[in-house]
């Protein structure tokens, strides 16, 4: 990072993808808050972690989907740190159902949360980046947006609207000097993927070329690479963090 401390706030950044980023952004050098729907002692590992770099934490309980909860959240996160550089939207959830199965709920909540909750954030800290002249943010996709996946219309549609959301808020905030980016992970390690059948499993795993599930910390380093002054001329990409399983 830059001399400057950053200020990041992370989307879901209790536990998985998210827990990581937030600490491998403290060990770069960012005061870190998150925003959860998590328990409390998850909140507090992760709250440890960041602060073992040296950096300030915060936490908030924050429902993405609800666009007043957002916006109070940024603002005490604002008022607590004096601004925000950098958002990562991770937030996210899935509710896979093949479409003659699937309820309105299911498709609501997980386009509410995964796609709705992107912009209600973006929207929420657009304002203080474009005050500052700075500032990153960085969409978390899935590879399944760009290639589909049976049983996932819902998540498929929600993650391809977070690409098509990057790129035209890539345009919309360039000039101000504030980058936007996306990471398509493939099957990575966490929380949210352990209970996955062995057989879904096996078949994920044979379509990685490089013969292992990723971990979060390969998506969280490249998370933080585009957060960094070294990738200050990059905006508008979507990067796969897979192992070549998209291929």
């Amino acid at each position: 990072m830059s001399d400057t401390r950053r200020r990041a706030l992370v989307t879901g950044g209790s536990s998985g993808i998210g827990a990581c980023v937030a600490q491998t952004l403290a060990r770069d050098g960012c005061d870190v808050g998150i925003v959860h729907v998590d328990t409390p002692e998850r909140v507090s590992s992760v709250i440890q972690s960041v602060e073992s770099h040296g950096a300030r934490a915060w936490s908030r309980v924050c429902d993405v989907a609800d666009a007043g909860q957002v916006h109070e959240a940024v603002e005490a996160f604002i008022g607590e740190f004096g601004g925000v550089d950098i958002l990562v939207n991770n937030a996210g959830i899935f509710c896979d159902r093949v479409i003659w199965k699937m309820s309105d709920e299911d498709w609501r909540r997980v386009i509410d949360v995964d796609l709705t909750g992107a912009f209600n954030c973006s929207r929420a800290v657009a304002p203080a980046m474009r005050r500052a002249r700075w500032g990153a943010i960085v969409n978390v996709s899935s590879i399944n947006a760009l290639r589909g996946k049976f049983g996932q219309t819902n998540y498929c549609a929600a993650k391809a609207g977070a690409i098509g959301f990057t790129l035209a808020l890539a345009r919309e905030l360039a000039r101000e000097n504030v980058t936007v980016n996306a990471v398509a992970p493939g099957l990575i390690q966490t929380p949210a993927t352990e209970g996955l059948p062995d057989e879904v499993r096996r078949r994920a795993l044979g379509e990685i070329l490089m013969g292992r599930i990723g971990r979060p910390e390969d998506v969280a380093e490249t998370v933080a690479f585009l957060c960094s002054e070294r990738a200050r001329f990059i905006t508008g990409e979507v990067i796969r963090v897979d192992g070549g399983q998209c291929l």
